[in-house]
């Protein structure tokens, strides 16, 4: 079996309250595989550990108890995080610095110069759809477009796994719509991806595994289809239907003894139909 892009064993993470004398819990015992090459939700509401989690994997916080791995790597070794590309929650960019400046700036904090990192700023930003703002300062900036120039600076290094934390938190649906593109380009080419989220539609748009958290615990996990397939339900979708084809379905499955439960429409969500709009409008 090949080593997990993320391994995560037995992780936990208690925080002291000291005039309480107590210690709050915000994370226990988190056992977690992302295998490599495919999207990873985290899922939770606001305070169930997601962003914690993500923070120990990182070396940002240690933990009490567990281990966290990296290919096969302990995360607490830095030397495992040359492989990782990090978009957290708020990015914080020097305002006065443009898209193009700003990315070459974490290039050569990366070791990057010259004609191969004036490349990679260029194949970024054309990545995340910034060339047209590329001579743009930052300051100016609206938080999708800041949170694709946090995706093009967590890529500079190419690096194997990127880590999301909330990478669509504050969007409008059109930039989520690109960035959720985006992370799936990145799956396309072979990267492993591990995000926290609590929008569950992007969440069941992009992500192969997922695992759902509350109070530092993991409820459930597994793949996506395990996960929302409804067990003894069928459902079946015709196209181009005769007249009098729903009353004949509906006679059959009386007289098999089942019973017809509804029968609907297909519906589209309000978030396609507004996408559907805007895009069309722009063409």
């Amino acid at each position: 079996m090949s080593t997990p892009a993320v391994r995560i064993t037995g992780l936990t993470k208690l925080y002291p309250v000291h005039l309480r004398r107590q210690k709050v819990v915000a994370v226990r015992d988190l056992n977690l595989d992302v295998p490599e090459g495919q999207v990873y939700g985290l899922l939770g509401p606001n305070g169930s550990g997601k962003s914690t989690t993500l923070k120990i994997l990182l070396g940002l916080v240690t933990a009490t108890h567990g281990k966290t791995e990296i290919f096969g790597e302990d995360s607490r070794d830095y030397h495992s995080h040359r492989d990782v590309g990090f978009l957290p929650e708020n990015p914080y960019f020097y305002k006065f610095l443009t898209a193009d400046e700003t990315i070459r700036f974490y290039g050569k904090i990366c070791g990057m110069s010259g004609k191969a990192l004036t490349a990679k700023v260029s194949e970024l930003l054309a990545l995340v759809g910034l060339e047209d703002a590329r001579h743009r300062r930052v300051g100016g900036f609206s938080k999708g477009m800041l949170q694709r120039i946090g995706l093009a600076q967590a890529l500079v290094q190419d690096p194997r796994l990127l880590v999301l934390d909330e990478p669509t938190a504050g969007v409008d649906p059109l930039g989520s719509r690109q960035i959720r593109d985006l992370i799936l380009e990145m799956k396309r080419r072979g990267k492993t991806v591990l995000l926290t989220s609590h929008l569950l539609e992007q969440v069941q748009e992009v992500c192969d595994r997922v695992g759902i958290m509350s109070r530092g615990v993991m409820l459930r996990e597994g793949t996506l289809g395990e996960l929302i397939t409804v067990g003894g339900q069928t459902e079946y979708l015709v196209e181009n239907a005769p007249d009098g084809l729903q009353e004949k379905i509906a006679r059959l499955v009386a007289e098999s003894g089942a019973k017809l439960v509804e029968t609907r429409k297909p519906q589209r969500t309000l978030e396609k139909v507004f996408l559907e709009a805007i895009e069309n409008a722009q063409k």
